[in-house]
């Protein structure tokens, strides 16, 4: 069951507890008689958003089996003592406000029990009749691991029945857990769509064990990969033996960005020994020109139109008194380079989705409570399911255009969520 379907069942069961009459509710949930008996009725006060509530729960007994039952209501759970509104919007304010838990429990203690920061909001506001709310920061964790235990167990078939275009972008980052240990969230994303599949967190990316486990189990959430045609990254070395083992007809789209980020200290290198013997302004003066005049050749084989350009400008470099030792950096990834530009690859794009990780770490790392593997990897699936559902910034510009204004990942996909949202697929 994808994670449409797993959603769109969760708000109808919702809706049908709400919407039984008293008559339904005296149906026995263990045998399923009609006619049961009142059986008394005991008080409740849970926490809504305007503040607590006394609340009369009624209770009934069989008169087939003998069990005793209370009637269900859908905005609450049972042994609960806060709803599911408060539950709901703790968690989107940690995960979209971008806040730490503490700061999340003291706001919403503010809000319903009318202290602490309401006094700063509602100034000439009279407080009356509101009891004072004892929300803490460990009950919105438990809120947050529960939400996570429930991503992971929505891992198989997550994203089956999904359009995917078969163009892909992975990359990893690093985090800190436990002691002294490190390790690294590893992500495929759709290059068209933008949707993020289930993400792995292993102990090492060099390792080809842990780029086959990531895509083993976006194999598991839906992912066909006969459908595979191209995958870009930073060229991790456990990644590139992964496909040539694996996956030999995927071709492998370098990051031209890292590209860059290798070639920076080379350059400096090379100009820096041609310039050993000059100084001041002299020195000055050529280091800018013959920086300008290298990058300008690396620009135009990495930027070329075309591969019979890219290789023209390659030639011109390896002529260049100082680009010898770059020809020959770039000569065996020209290949690499080029393959976004082929008619078979519409969407592919030629730089890694590494900018996905700003969006996880001004939201996820901000609770900063993770530390354990199993609450890292769960925070990380949350914070996926997050991204899928949630739409992209409306942006209207006249010199550029966003391919996802306006639209998440799951409505490029083909499959919009409506009124459907992320907490409805992890069951808050």
């Amino acid at each position: 069951m994808n994670i449409l379907r797993r959603a769109l069942r969760f708000v109808q069961r919702r809706k049908e507890i709400d919407a039984r009459s008293s008559w339904d509710q005296r149906r026995c949930p263990y045998c399923g008689a009609e006619g049961s008996i009142g059986w008394g009725y005991y008080t409740r006060h849970p926490w809504l958003l305007v503040g607590q509530l006394t609340i009369k729960v009624h209770r009934y007994m069989c008169k087939k089996c003998d069990r005793t039952h209370s009637e269900k209501f859908g905005w609450i759970r049972e042994k609960c003592r806060y709803s599911r509104e408060v539950q709901r919007k703790a968690i989107d304010q940690w995960m979209h406000g971008r806040t730490s838990l503490r700061r999340v429990a003291e706001f919403l203690r503010s809000e319903m029990g009318m202290q602490e920061r309401w006094y700063m909001w509602a100034c000439e506001t009279i407080k009356k009749g509101f009891k004072v709310c004892f929300l803490n920061a460990s009950t919105v964790c438990r809120w947050k691991q529960k939400a996570g235990i429930e991503a992971e167990k929505s891992i198989p078939g997550q994203l089956e029945g999904i359009e995917s275009s078969g163009e892909m972008g992975t990359d990893g980052l690093w985090v800190r857990m436990a002691g002294k240990a490190k390790g690294v969230i590893l992500a495929l994303m759709d290059s068209k769509t933008g949707l993020i599949y289930p993400p792995f967190l292993a102990r090492d990316e060099k390792s080809t064990t842990s780029w086959k486990q990531l895509f083993d189990r976006a194999k598991e959430a839906g992912l066909k990969p006969k459908k595979l045609n191209g995958v870009t990254s930073d060229g991790a070395h456990g990644l590139q033996s992964f496909l040539r083992k694996w996956m030999p007809g995927v071709h492998h789209q370098r990051c031209v960005w890292h590209i860059w980020r290798n070639l920076g200290p080379k350059i400096r290198h090379l100009v820096a020994q041609e310039i050993a013997g000059k100084v001041g302004e002299e020195a000055e003066k050529a280091r800018v020109t013959l920086t300008r005049e290298l990058t300008s050749l690396i620009h135009r084989i990495l930027d070329a139109a075309t591969y019979e350009k890219s290789e023209e400008a390659l030639a011109e470099l390896a002529a260049h008194r100082l680009g010898t030792l770059l020809a020959n950096y770039l000569r065996p990834l020209l290949d690499a380079i080029q393959y976004y530009r082929m008619p078979c690859h519409d969407g592919l794009v030629r730089v890694g989705p590494e900018w996905m990780w700003r969006d996880f770490r001004q939201r996820v790392s901000r609770g900063r409570n993770h530390g354990a593997d199993d609450n890292w990897e769960r925070a990380a699936l949350l914070w996926a399911i997050y991204w899928n559902f949630t739409p992209a910034q409306r942006r209207s510009e006249r010199k550029r255009t966003y391919r996802r204004s306006g639209k998440s990942p799951l409505e490029m996909a083909g499959t919009p969520p409506g009124d459907i949202t992320y907490l409805d697929a992890l069951g808050v």
